[in-house]
């Protein structure tokens, strides 16, 4: 390993969270020293162009892997408190819950919403205190008022703000990204075809540029493979597979109040305008399982199932975004909440999620046999709530030869490539 005292050229492949986060703690580590430690992120299309922008900022002290979960989870409380997070990525502690509901047809209201014949408004504030106790009855809880009390089933409570928290993906990651660039590191858009490895060390690192496909070749004493589902392109033995994930963001008729809702959704029969599968199949009742957070800015975010009908593309610009998915998503958050369904969609998106296809799960965070060259990558769903933890451990195997700051030996990428 190069010693600190001497100059290094550290490459980081990938302008993700896990790149960027990296490339925020390189500088922030004791031992970075600017006139001599030269930081170089490569991203082929854009920062936060994927996942790391599209996904859905869950923090949670319940994620996995357990190993580096309550380490990230404590970096991202300290970096908000650092540089004002709340208001820069919308960094807030939340409740989180898995709810048990019964959707409605698409256009069916709730029995205690919209406009009522001549003379129901005596009744309409009986019918609220019965949606009221019906929720109760359920355990939904009172502020837990945007999803219909004629849908809601069940809830359980998964977390709380003592262990609960979320941000905007794409603030957050583009923020790293700022704060590392004003520290000293360097970000280049270009695509990487080749990192040199002569004899077993890694030497350099070759890519097109974005702007022109002119292609540069920079030494390298370090580089630091973080291109999530795309790593396996630049890096053909790492077992990382891509997982094709749609969502949607809406800004909801009304506020709606701080909750991460993991749904199960029971659809009637006679469900959906856009459900292809209703369509093709004819009467059948299924259930659905859409994710739905409350954001802050008067914003919901929805995704639901991944699918592995399109390949990976070349890069994020190239990503495509089957409408019909999205609108499936919008149709089922719709089914059970009105301040949804009567809210205005705002982005129809689609991303790739990065998994480790091996017994060991992942993600695989550490040295991978070759001198000088890591690997932070197959973060799967987590990859916003570890970015933070992973980019610390990533600056002390560069600075320090090893990590120090969690044990991560069964994340180690040596047992799997």
């Amino acid at each position: 390993m190069t010693g600190n005292s001497e100059q290094r050229n550290i490459i980081i492949i990938g302008g993700g969270i896990i790149g960027c986060t990296s490339a925020y703690f390189l500088t922030r580590h004791p031992s970075y020293d600017p006139s001599r430690h030269k930081i170089t992120l490569l991203e082929a299309s854009k920062i936060a162009g994927g996942a790391s922008g599209k996904a859905g900022g869950l923090l949670a002290l319940w994620a996995y892997p357990s190993s580096i979960v309550p380490l990230s989870y404590r970096l991202h409380e300290e970096l908000a408190a650092s540089h004002g997070g709340e208001g820069r990525w919308g960094y807030r502690k939340i409740y989180s819950g898995s709810l048990t509901a019964k959707g409605r047809t698409v256009g069916q209201g709730s029995a205690m919403k919209g406009d009522h014949a001549s003379g129901d408004s005596v009744s309409l504030q009986k019918l609220k205190d019965k949606a009221s106790r019906t929720m109760a009855a359920a355990g939904i809880p009172k502020d837990l008022d945007w999803v219909a009390a004629d849908s809601a089933r069940s809830y359980y409570e998964m977390g709380t703000p003592d262990n609960t928290a979320q941000v905007h993906p794409y603030h957050f990651t583009t923020a790293m990204a700022q704060l590392a660039e004003e520290a000293g590191a360097k970000f280049i858009l270009g695509s990487v075809t080749s990192i040199d490895k002569t004899g077993g060390a890694v030497k350099s690192v070759t890519y097109n540029d974005k702007a022109n496909a002119e292609p540069h070749t920079i030494p390298a004493t370090d580089v630091l493979i973080s291109a999530g589902p795309w790593t396996r392109n630049i890096y053909p033995l790492a077992p990382i597979s891509a997982l094709r994930a749609h969502s949607v963001t809406i800004r909801p008729s009304k506020p709606i109040s701080a909750y991460a809702l993991f749904t199960e959704i029971s659809l009637p029969s006679n469900f959906g305008r856009t459900d292809t599968f209703q369509k093709s199949k004819g009467t059948y009742s299924k259930q659905v399982t859409p994710e739905i957070y409350a954001r802050p800015n008067h914003e919901a975010y929805a995704c639901g199932e991944g699918d592995t009908m399109v390949p990976l593309p070349k890069t994020t610009e190239e990503v495509v975004t089957d409408d019909s998915r999205c609108q499936d998503i919008i149709d089922y958050v719709s089914s059970i909440s009105d301040e949804l369904r009567d809210g205005e969609v705002t982005a129809r998106q689609a991303c790739y999620l990065p998994n480790v296809q091996a017994a060991s799960g992942g993600p695989l965070i550490g040295e991978t046999g070759v001198k000088g060259l890591l690997m932070a990558a197959g973060h799967t769903c987590w990859g916003i709530q570890n970015g933070p933890g992973t980019g610390k451990l990533i600056s002390e195997f560069v600075f320090d030869g090893k990590a120090k700051s969690a044990k991560i030996s069964s994340l180690d990428p040596r047992k799997v490539l």
